[in-house]
């Protein structure tokens, strides 16, 4: 019972099997972690639902989507497949956008400091990846993420320009990136500041924050924006441009599902 209202549980290994059609379920959201190809999403819909949300990166998916940023993306004519893209993407999306319209991003790198996940282990023990093998609660554990390659399916004029790595960390909440490019034309510092200032009041509101403030991770924490631009950390060197931004990886990603959840629900 939620507020009075009885909600069906259910427990079933094969989403084909689910009586989607039965409860007369129009869009699944797909949060296993274990079916986000789309291929693999797609049994959803042989269970008679009519369309499939990932929240996570889906390879296949008809559309990757970073609400707020590339929202008109999505045609609901041809989308069935969507994918929300992850935390760090919807994070980064904001960040290059703003970048990359102001002065023009011709290559970059972003590293993102993370939270750890429950993928990693609690102590040390066998995993695929030998760093993600060591106690997560304990270590600094450099690893990979796809956020700057899935950067080209959210902003595809930033297709291949741009490359990343992860460095988990032992905070349960709580995450940054930082974004290093190279641009073709240069710019201010007060410029910088002035356009993310401009599109956190503006095109980019409820998605992107500025904050002036001296943030640490636990400050960010249930803040429901993608992205929260930390404007003292900004530095400009030429053609060369480093910003940073805050994200709750767990609170703010999951303001963006529900957005893009309504997004689907309206066609």
């Amino acid at each position: 019972m939620v507020d009075g209202r009885r909600i069906k549980v259910l427990a079933e290994r094969e989403p084909a099997n689910l009586p989607w059609a039965e409860l007369g379920v129009g869009i699944v959201l797909e949060s296993t972690g274990r079916f986000t190809a789309a291929d693999a999403a797609r049994a959803h819909l042989r269970a008679g639902a009519q369309r499939v949300l990932v929240s996570a990166p889906s390879a296949g998916a008809d559309v990757t989507l970073a609400y707020g940023v590339n929202t008109d993306a999505y045609d609901p004519a041809e989308h069935v497949i969507v994918s929300n893209a992850s935390c760090t993407t919807n994070a980064l999306a904001p960040l290059a956008s703003v970048l990359d319209d102001l002065a023009g991003i011709e290559h970059g790198f972003m590293t993102t400091v993370h939270a750890y996940t429950q993928e990693q282990n609690l102590q040390d023990g066998p995993h695929r990846d030998l760093r993600r093998a060591r106690a997560a609660g304990v270590n600094i554990v450099p690893t990979t993420t796809g956020a700057a390659k899935a950067i080209g399916l959210v902003l595809p004029n930033l297709d291949g320009k741009l490359s990343g790595d992860s460095i988990r960390v032992p905070v349960p909440v709580g995450s940054i990136v930082e974004l290093n490019t190279a641009v073709s034309r240069e710019v201010s510092r007060d410029e910088v500041l002035a356009a993310y200032r401009a599109a956190a009041d503006g095109k980019l509101k409820g998605i992107l924050e500025y904050s002036d403030e001296p943030l640490v991770s636990s400050d960010i924490t249930r803040r429901p924006a993608s992205s929260i631009f930390d404007a003292a950390l900004t530095r400009v060197e030429g053609k060369h441009i480093k910003v940073v931004a805050w994200y709750d990886n767990e609170w703010g990603f999951s303001n963006r599902v529900i957005d893009t959840l309504e997004l689907l629900a309206r066609d």
